[in-house]
């Protein structure tokens, strides 16, 4: 068995008769199961069910009813940020679930692999190029229907399998029937996105090329980001514009709270004068090589977000901030004074339900249990979870109509670990649920912790960063043995309906 490969690879009729028979069935297709939103999760969703030989149809809104973030009608697009984070599935979370992804089939890490732009340590992606690929390959498979409009409310009751994958921007009329069903509130919380730079328009006399600690990632030189350097004046006189700047009114959505991984600059900025330099703007790893004996005071990145290298976006600088004030802000860091910008920054509200409280360990509605929850709108936060989320959803889903039995991912996993927090892992519980259920990246403080401390060689316990480190080792290492070994139990992955032949 091997990898699928090629942006247009299609899979036959035939082949899908195969798939069938591996299953297990016969050649008669199983009731489809639907799967309401076709973004990161819906579509990965979509995919691992429909590579088991069930038919699937993906429903998508747009373009006939947009969004307030999305610009295309594109599935899997990214509407904020190109990057799918740390690749280093050693020492990070995120590399780890990258990991496990790849080794389950994953459509989305695939599409990513192939459509990486240089970003350091990081796995960023030419976003158009990236979206086109799944779209492609969604259309291509002949088990997949896709189908456009808007969903009124509730699915239709026939629809016996569902999978609501509607993200952070579900319509008003599906949320209002998913608060009915689930017997309470959703909860909300604001997403900002980053402003787009032009390239040419970047002052590269003031600016330079350099990764921090000239760290080459995935596809990378080790000088993939543009720096932009700011002394204390400068930097002052920023974070006092960006307090006073004329900023977006919310009217009814005052009160909802920030998600802490995603907040705008100015928020941070009225946190404290130093919340920056400490942040998004800190200068450690990085030296000026037009000024190398001056150390700057902050640093302003930017990432490359398209695969030609004309498009920057501001690390870490998702904003609510009107349009005139971002353009003239923004325009006071040094080597930005004459950008151009492809997009400026935006903000929109997220909905996600309470999951602890309403979910089943399989992401199964308890009210409704046809109904299956994947991706944002379940609480996880960011590409990559949502992804993984719409993975687990697929392989639950997939089994449920194959009629055989999956566990769920152990806990030592990063994806077993995420689904945990997502449906029943948080400590602080009142009534049976939890206390405050707020969105969460995948980190290593989801994992179970180890009894014995790490030691060096010579059985000396180590202390500090050693520690730190070798404690990240400890539980990837442990992680990527738990999921090989849950993998082949059963029979998923490159040994698995997860993949196909190819040549």
């Amino acid at each position: 068995m091997a990898r699928l490969g090629g942006p247009f690879f299609v899979v036959s009729l035939a082949r899908a008769d195969e798939l069938r028979y591996s299953a297990g069935m016969t050649t008669t297709s199983p009731s489809p199961v639907h799967i309401i939103g076709g973004g990161l999760a819906g579509s990965e969703a979509a995919w691992q069910i429909a590579s088991a030989g069930v038919p699937v149809v993906l429903h998508e809104m747009r373009p006939v009813r947009m969004t307030e973030a999305h610009k295309s009608e594109g599935y899997a697009e990214l509407v904020c940020s190109n990057s799918f984070r740390s690749d280093d599935s050693d020492m990070n979370a995120v590399g780890l679930i990258h990991h496990e992804m790849r080794g389950l089939g994953s459509l989305i890490m695939r599409a990513a692999d192939r459509h990486q732009v240089p970003a350091g340590s990081a796995l960023a992606v030419d976003r158009d190029a990236f979206s086109a690929d799944v779209s492609a390959e969604l259309a291509a498979h002949p088990l997949i229907t896709l189908e456009r409009g808007e969903l009124a409310g509730l699915p239709p009751a026939e629809w016996d399998s569902v999978i609501i994958a509607t993200g952070p921007l579900t319509s008003p009329a599906l949320a209002e029937g998913i608060r009915g069903v689930t017997g309470e509130e959703s909860l909300a919380f604001f997403d900002a996105i980053a402003p787009i730079v032009h390239r040419e328009s970047i002052n590269m006399d003031v600016a330079w090329f350099q990764s921090r600690y000239d760290k080459a990632g995935p596809g990378g030189t080790g000088a993939d980001y543009i720096n932009c350097p700011m002394d204390k004046a400068q930097y002052e006189a920023f974070v006092a514009a960006l307090i006073a700047g004329d900023k977006t009114e919310f009217r009814e959505w005052e009160g909802t709270p920030y998600f802490d991984g995603c907040l705008p600059i100015e928020v941070m900025a009225e946190r404290g004068p130093e919340t920056l330099r400490y942040g998004p703007m800190k200068p450690i790893g990085l030296t000026n090589p037009h000024n190398p004996t001056v150390k700057a005071y902050a640093i302003v990145q930017l990432r490359q977000d398209n695969k030609l290298g004309t498009l920057y976006n501001m690390v870490g600088f998702q904003t609510k901030l009107k349009y005139g004030a971002q353009a003239e802000i923004f325009r006071m860091i040094p080597g930005l004074e004459g950008a151009e910008f492809a997009r400026l920054g935006g903000i929109h509200r997220n909905t996600y339900l309470n999951s602890p409280r309403v979910l089943d360990t399989r992401l199964r509605l308890k009210a409704q249990p046809r109904l299956r929850f994947a991706g944002q709108i379940t609480g996880c936060e960011g590409y990559v979870e949502s992804a993984a989320i719409g993975l687990i959803a697929g392989l639950f889903a997939r089994a449920e109509r194959l009629g055989q039995e999956i566990t769920t991912p152990p806990a030592e996993t990063a994806l077993g670990a995420l689904l945990n927090h997502i449906t029943g892992g948080h400590i602080e519980t009142i009534d049976g649920g939890p206390k405050s259920y707020q969105p969460m990246n995948v980190n290593f403080g989801l994992f179970p912790t180890f009894e014995a401390a790490p030691r060096d060689e010579a059985g000396k316990r180590l202390k500090g960063k050693d520690k730190a480190a070798a404690k990240k080792r400890m539980i990837t290492a442990r992680a990527k043995a738990a999921m090989a070994e849950w993998r082949a139990a059963h029979g998923l992955g490159t040994a698995g309906l997860g993949m196909l032949d190819s040549d």
